[in-house]
């Protein structure tokens, strides 16, 4: 990695650990043509400089195949997001939650049995006080997990 950052050598590392974390450095280097020693002392500096900032699992949420996903942004009236943030988080059926800014506040991604489970969980958010107008989108297909 040079002083103005992560090279051409890094940017492919990075984007085969994003692929997969958990790759070898003999793995690593056959996809990117060096050294095993080369791919560790990249990772090592990498991790050192804190662009790389740990190493983690994440596990994939057991989801029915015919289980309907969506993402629904929420436009939160005046100084409510706390309240609604609180209101929202521990329900099963919000997989995540981020604040944003633009138009909207906060954008949940939900998922949920079938199409009227769906419907109730965005009445139940559309009732919170604080909650302006919402609106969603449902997932048809995911091209890039």
């Amino acid at each position: 990695m040079s002083a103005k950052g992560p090279d051409e050598l890094d940017r492919k590392l990075l984007a085969a650990l994003r692929t997969d974390g958990r790759a070898s450095a003999s793995t690593l280097s056959r996809q990117l043509g060096v050294g095993r020693a080369t791919v560790t002392a990249r990772i090592d500096r990498l991790v050192d400089a804190g662009v790389i900032v740990g190493f983690t699992v994440r596990v994939r949420k057991e989801v029915a195949p015919d289980a309907i996903t969506a993402m629904t942004l929420i436009d939160v009236e005046g100084h409510n997001a706390d309240h609604v943030i609180r209101s929202l988080r521990g329900r099963e059926e919000i997989t995540a939650l981020h604040s944003t800014n633009g138009s909207w506040d906060l954008v949940a991604e939900l998922t949920a049995p079938s199409l009227g489970d769906l419907d109730s969980l965005l009445g139940y958010i559309r009732a919170i006080e604080g909650v302006r107008r919402s609106q969603t989108n449902i997932f048809l297909s995911s091209v890039l997990r």
